[in-house]
Order: C-alpha cells, then structure tokens, then sequence
C-alpha cells in the first residue's frame, strides 16, 4: 500500500485537507476501473483538455455521456448484435462499457463529437470572476486617527 506524506505541503497551502482523502479515494476507483474502451486525456491548451475514446462500432445513439457532481460518466450499449454473422476472429471489441472520470473543480464539458470511431470530450476549465487574480489595494493609516473602538475593547479586557 502507498502513502504519501503531505505535512511539507501543510506548512505553505491553505485550505488542501482534503487532498489526502482525495488522492486516496482516486486511488481506489482506478484500480476497479475495467480497461475498456481505451482512451487519451490530452492538454489542448491552456484550460482546455480533450478526452478521446476508441469506440470503435458503437454509432451515436449508443453513446451516452453525463456530468453528475465532477464525474463524468460515458456508456456505451449496443443495442443490436448481428447474430447472422459467423466471425472466424473477433478482436474489435463491441461490449457495453462505462466509464468514469473525476472532473476537477470549475471543469465543464463543452463539447463531444463522434469522428472515424472515436468519442472526442472537450472539456474546460471556467474560474468563476471570484476566483480570478486580482489586486488588492494597500491604504496607509492616518496617524491622526484613533480607533476608539480597539481601545475600548483592551480597555475591558
């Protein structure tokens, strides 16, 4: 079993409890996580990441993608097998498959197409104004004022 240490991490971040728990957590859903479909997860660009599936034989209605609290959830179910067939050897896949994908925080799905048998995902990071940089303004005290309310307040302590 592996554990990590984050106590270095604890003493110039605020607010990351929860990551332990996080990592954690990750780590065992992904060992539970069956290999199929295959799949890339790229950086298209700065805030932009694409999620690409081999679907091989599966047709657009039999895809079916869902964001639910940051977890992505693409399934795939063949409605119809040819049974007339008679296969020799069959190595494309065509079974049902779910698949699931822990989205960070203010990541969207924005997009998802079907092109020569892969699932593309788009997805993007969206930082809310609130999250974005800003500047603060720093004021100068006036010497010539006094907070009355501070010294009262040391005053009845």
């Amino acid at each position: 079993m592996r554990t990590f240490d984050f106590s270095p991490l604890y003493r110039s971040t605020v607010g990351f409890d929860n990551l332990t728990s996080l990592l954690d957590s990750v780590s065992q859903w992904d060992k539970n996580q069956p290999s199929y479909p295959p799949y890339n997860i790229e950086l298209v660009e700065e805030d932009h990441y694409r999620i690409t599936m081999a679907v091989a034989g599966f047709v657009q209605d039999e895809l079916d993608i869902q964001v639910e609290k940051q977890t992505l959830t693409v399934r795939g179910n063949r409605q119809t097998d040819d049974e007339s067939r008679t296969y020799l050897h069959r190595g494309i896949a065509g079974r049902n498959f779910e698949r699931h994908f822990r989205l960070a925080d203010h990541v969207k799905v924005s997009g998802a197409r079907l092109e020569n048998g892969l699932l593309h995902i788009d997805l993007r990071r969206e930082l809310p104004e609130s999250m974005k940089p800003r500047s603060i303004e720093i004021k100068s005290a006036d010497p010539r004022l006094i907070d009355v309310d501070s010294i009262e307040k040391d005053q009845a302590a």
